[in-house]
């Protein structure tokens, strides 16, 4: 089927103008064909990169409320909270559950492993908050 659509591609490019929508598709996916064949091949990619829209689509958001964050210490400090409460959603935790578990523990903590354990892919915490 690919390469009936290749020569249907090859023949159709030749017969479209790229001013129409015609034209304008028929490119797209000549521009785009090496990708196709690599999507074909190789089965476990993601047709989209609709995960990778959703994941930043907060951060997207949130730029109108990170306007004011107008020293390199505040954008810094925004930026890597941000990553933790990502990481921590991303890793199956409730952020404020996570923060909050995690402040707690923080002023106890006295070795290496205890600051790994804190980590957000860490075991959820056995005591309710």
């Amino acid at each position: 089927m690919l390469a009936q659509l290749k020569a249907w591609l090859e023949k159709t490019q030749l017969q479209v103008t790229a001013q129409n929508a015609l034209g304008k598709a028929v490119n797209y996916l000549a521009s785009n064909w090496s990708r196709l064949e690599r999507y074909i091949e190789a089965g476990h990619l993601p047709i989209d990169n609709n995960a990778a829209e959703r994941a930043i689509r907060p951060f997207v958001i949130g730029r109108k409320n990170w306007l004011f964050s107008d020293t390199p210490k505040g954008a810094t400090a925004s930026a890597q909270l941000y990553s933790l409460i990502e990481t921590a959603k991303a890793n199956g935790w409730e952020p404020y559950a996570w923060l909050r578990h995690v402040l707690e523990r923080l002023p106890l903590i006295n070795s290496v492993e205890g600051y790994e354990a804190l980590l957000p892919w860490s075991s959820k915490p056995t005591t309710s908050l």
